[in-house]
């Protein structure tokens, strides 16, 4: 984990940009330039993880530009009035930014050995918040990422829903 008195190292934050998110606030993204921006492989991924999600909260979604430039256009996903994470559409991909509290380290902690290697070294990384939990900076990739992603959102929030089948 960083050290709470380090600031992200800076060729993070460059990687992040050189992915380049959509940063226009100027211009609100329809779902036409929001997929054209991701590709159909990054847009699809985010369309599967929006339906898991869906299948396991009462799902809300707001197109939302939060934090200013170094994050750009992206969805919020939420549970009721809960939080769940922020999915920031990327040139070909999304970046989910995901916040663990302390009362789910150990959950984490009990499954990270069957996570994937990124997924541990996300987690190793992450930006501290609280005693031991953290800030994880997502960029999806791959089905197998986003299955990864999913985990880590049942953790930081119990599903509601009875799952019918997993993906």
């Amino acid at each position: 984990m960083l050290d709470k008195n380090t600031a992200p190292d800076e060729a993070v934050i460059k990687e992040h940009m050189k992915n380049q998110r959509m940063l226009d606030k100027s211009t609100t993204p329809n779902e036409a330039a929001i997929q054209a921006h991701m590709g159909s492989q990054g847009f699809r991924r985010l369309a599967k993880m929006e339906n898991i999600l869906n299948a396991d909260y009462d799902l809300t979604r707001e197109l939302k530009f939060p934090f200013g430039n170094e994050y750009g256009w992206g969805y919020k996903f939420g549970h009721k009035n809960s939080h769940l994470c922020y999915a920031f559409f990327e040139m070909d991909a999304f970046c989910v930014m995901l916040q663990i509290g302390d009362k789910q380290v150990a959950a984490v902690e009990e499954v990270l050995p069957s996570l994937l290697p990124k997924t541990q070294a996300l987690w190793q990384g992450r930006f501290p918040c609280g005693e031991n939990g953290g800030w994880l900076h997502y960029r999806v990739e791959s089905d197998e990422e986003l299955s990864d992603v999913c985990r880590l959102i049942r953790i930081k929030k119990k599903p509601v829903k009875k799952r019918l089948c997993e993906f």
